[in-house]
């Protein structure tokens, strides 16, 4: 699998985490600290330690080794390396595309499009499931089946939180418990990771786009995702953020709504990613 930029050239990125994860889920010691490690009290324990001001000395090295431009975000002096991880982004530097029929990318991430069949198991990186599996609410995957899933998955380089794509009214949130697990496809070669993530999903009854499913997905060492108690939202409001870790964000789409963009569509079809910012074209409505 590799990651490509709109311009159609191979993205080149820091490769240490793929490489640790090779050891972390492809070997026995690391599975067992896995198991460990994916522990809601363990996860909330890291969670606590990247929140205490002894962290601080692992931002610099992280932005270094990523290459991380810190003139787009809000600061430079954080209180801990959570607090930098959960940074702002600048005002104007991720501007939403205007036009309404425009479908924009709810945040910065790596993009994959599945098209959902009648009988799809959908496959993320080496994972499958059903639309039942993962929504966990049967009377919602017949709305969806001929549809269009979007998945964006955020590395621990990218800003990481998330907006709405559209004007509307959202629905009350389903929390769905698990085990905190990588989003790194890495892992999906030894680990069905999604089945187990806990994730949260919301129905959002667009303006343009109809009712559209927004999840997101934890991820190793995510001690928490933050979601705003936003009823009635508009395009470009921030929905919610990620603490610390890798992270997914899910759309689902029903048939006939949506035409994703002949780039992500061509690199999917070859199991490879696209590198989209937050606010950038996706696609269009139908």
């Amino acid at each position: 699998m590799a990651v490509f930029l709109r311009n159609g050239e191979e993205a080149v990125y820091n490769q240490s985490q793929d490489q640790q994860l090779k050891v972390l889920y492809g070997t026995k010691a690391g599975r067992a600290l896995v198991k460990v490690l994916t522990l809601p009290a363990v996860s909330k324990l890291g969670g606590c330690a990247l929140s205490s001001p002894v962290s601080k000395v692992a931002i610099k090295p992280f932005i270094k080794a990523n290459n991380i431009d810190m003139s787009q975000y809000e600061g430079n002096d954080f209180a801990s390396y959570n607090a930098f991880f959960t940074r702002h982004i600048k005002d104007g530097m991720r501007p939403f595309e205007k036009d309404p029929s425009i479908l924009c990318a709810p945040c910065d991430s790596k993009v994959t499009y599945v098209k959902i069949e009648d009988d799809t198991r959908l496959i993320v990186k080496n994972t499958a499931y059903t639309l039942d599996e993962l929504l966990l609410t049967p009377s919602l995957t017949d709305e969806y089946k001929g549809g269009t899933c979007l998945i964006f998955r955020l590395t621990v380089d990218d800003y990481h939180h998330y907006h709405f794509f559209d004007d509307g009214v959202a629905e009350k949130e389903h929390i769905i418990p698990g085990e905190f697990h990588t989003v790194n496809p890495i892992a999906n070669d030894y680990f069905p990771i999604y089945k187990r993530n806990t994730r949260h999903f919301t129905m959002l009854h667009t303006k343009h786009f109809d009712d559209v499913i927004f999840m997101e997905v934890g991820a190793l060492m995510v001690g928490k995702i933050v979601n705003h108690p936003i009823h009635t939202f508009h395009k470009g409001e921030e929905k919610g953020l990620f603490e610390f870790g890798g992270s997914t964000i899910i759309c689902l789409f029903k048939k006939d709504i949506i035409k994703v963009d002949d780039d992500i569509i061509e690199h999917s079809n070859h199991h490879d990613e696209v590198k989209v910012r937050l606010g950038e074209r996706v696609g269009m409505r139908l």
